[in-house]
C-alpha cells in the first residue's frame, strides 16, 4: 500500500508539473498576440530560454534556498519512493519559472535579450526562492511570529502572493527602470497606440493558461490523498467571474475579455482551498474589475508602459488574492475558516515589500552595469530582426 500511495503522489504531482509547464505556452502566445508583429519572435524565444535557465538555477541554487535540499547525490537515492522529490522539484520549478514569464510581459519589445536572462538566473536563484521558503517551509520563524501575533500563520494554497504578487510587483520597477517604448508617450501628451498584433494568438495563450492553472491550483495539494474538488471548483468560479467582469467594465475589449479570468484566477490561488465558490465568483469579478481600473489607469494616466499589464494582472489581483483568503475563507463568509485578515495582510505586504527590493536591485544593478534598453533604432526595427535576425513570417516578405 505504501508504494502504490508513493507511485500514485508521484503520479499526481507529475501531471501537475506538466499542466503547468504547459502554462509557458500560454505565456508565450499570451505575450505573443499583444505586442507588435516585429516582436513575435521574440517573445517565444524569450519564455523558452527562460524557463530553460529557470530550470538550471532552480535545480542547482533555488530550490535549495527555499527548501534547504539538494540533489547532489547518488541516482539511487533521488529515484526513492518513485523519485516523489524529483517531481515535486519539477512541480515547483514551473512556479518558479513564472516569475520571469511574467515579468518579460512587461517589458515586452524593448528588453536587452542577454541582460534579461542574466536577471531570470538572479530573480530565481535567490529572490523567489527567499520568499517561497517563508511562505511555505516555515524559513527564518517568520510564520511561527504572524501565528503568535495573530492566531494564524499566513495562508497562500497555490501561489496568488507567492507567486503572482512577487512576480508581479518585481516586475513594476523593472518596467519603471526600462523606461516606455520610444514614442509611446509623447511630449505634447499624445500617446501612440500599439493594438494587439493578432487576437486568435492572445485568445489561445489565456485559453492555455486557464486549462492549465487547474494543475497550478489542484496539484497545489502535492499528494493524492489531500487533493479537494472544493479548489477546481472555486477555481472555475473566479475564473468566470473575473470574465464577466471584465466583459462589462472592458466594454467588450477582446484584450480584457482574455485577461480577465487570467485575475480571477491569479487572484483566487491563495484561497481556493478555503472558500466558499460564491465567494470565489465574488474574489475573482473583484479581481477582473481591479484589472481593467487599474490597466487603464496605468496606461492612460500614470504612463506606466507595462505592455501586457502585469504588475495590475500578477501583482495587484495576486495582492488582492492574498488579502482576499482572509476575507472569503472565513467560516463567517462561507469558507473552512483557520485564517484571518490581519495575517494574511502582513504576509502580503512583507512579499510587497521584498519583491519590490528585489526588483530595484536585480534591474537597477544590470541597468548600471549592461543596461536594460535597446537603442530607438533597434526597437524601431523590432526585437526580431535586431536580436534573432528572422521576423515571424519572413516567406512573406521575400521579394523576387
Amino acid at each position: 500500500m505504501d508504494a502504490l500511495k508513493q507511485g500514485a503522489d508521484a503520479l499526481f504531482i507529475l501531471l501537475g508539473g506538466i499542466m503547468v509547464l504547459a502554462m509557458h505556452a500560454g505565456f508565450a502566445f499570451l505575450e505573443l498576440g499583444t505586442v507588435r508583429k516585429k516582436n513575435q519572435v521574440n517573445a517565444l524565444v524569450k519564455i523558452l530560454v527562460d524557463f530553460s535557465v529557470s530550470t538550471v538555477v532552480y535545480f542547482m541554487v533555488g530550490y535549495g534556498v527555499a527548501y534547504g535540499t539538494h540533489f547532489f547525490v547518488g541516482a539511487e537515492q533521488l529515484a526513492a519512493k518513485n523519485g516523489y522529490e524529483l517531481v515535486k522539484f519539477f512541480f515547483l520549478l514551473t512556479f518558479a519559472a513564472a516569475i520571469p514569464a511574467i515579468i518579460s510581459g512587461g517589458i515586452a519589445e524593448r528588453a536587452k535579450f542577454w541582460p534579461q536572462l542574466l536577471a531570470t538566473a538572479c530573480v530565481v536563484g535567490f529572490v523567489y526562492p527567499f520568499f517561497e521558503g517563508i511562505a511555505w517551509n516555515q524559513h527564518f520563524g517568520v510564520q511561527a511570529w504572524i501565528k503568535a501575533l495573530t492566531g494564524d500563520e499566513f495562508h497562500d494554497f497555490a501561489g496568488s502572493v507567492v507567486v503572482h504578487a512577487v512576480g508581479g510587483w518585481i516586475a513594476l520597477p523593472a518596467v519603471l527602470l526600462l523606461g516606455a517604448r520610444y514614442n509611446r508617450y509623447r511630449k505634447d501628451g499624445a500617446m501612440s497606440a500599439h493594438p494587439p498584433s493578432n487576437i486568435p494568438f492572445l485568445a489561445l495563450g489565456a485559453w492555455i493558461l486557464i486549462v492549465g492553472w487547474f494543475g497550478f491550483n489542484v496539484m497545489s495539494a502535492q499528494t493524492l490523498d489531500k487533493m479537494s474538488g472544493l479548489v477546481a471548483v472555486n477555481s472555475l468560479m473566479a475564473m468566470v467571474g473575473g470574465t464577466l467582469a471584465a466583459l462589462v467594465l472592458g466594454k467588450n475589449d477582446p484584450g480584457f475579455v482574455h485577461n480577465g479570468p487570467l485575475a480571477g484566477l491569479v487572484a483566487v490561488c491563495a484561497g481556493s482551498d478555503l472558500m466558499h465558490p460564491m465567494g470565489a465568483l465574488v474574489v475573482g469579478a473583484m479581481a477582473g474589475a481591479l484589472f481593467v481600473g487599474m490597466f487603464t489607469l496605468t496606461q492612460n494616466k500614470w504612463k506606466i508602459d507595462d505592455v501586457l499589464g502585469v504588475w495590475p494582472l500578477h501583482g495587484l489581483c495576486g495582492t488582492w488574492g492574498g488579502i482576499a483568503a482572509g476575507i472569503f475563507g472565513s467560516s463567517a463568509l462561507g469558507g473552512l475558516g483557520g485564517v484571518n485578515v490581519t495575517a494574511q495582510l502582513i504576509g502580503t505586504a512583507l512579499a510587497v515589500v521584498w519583491a519590490v527590493v528585489g526588483g530595484v536591485v536585480v534591474y537597477g544593478t544590470i541597468k548600471a552595469v549592461f543596461g536594460l534598453k535597446l537603442s530607438p533604432e533597434e526597437e524601431y526595427d523590432g526585437a526580431d530582426l535586431t536580436v534573432h535576425k528572422i521576423s515571424a513570417t519572413p516567406d512573406r516578405e521575400v521579394s523576387w
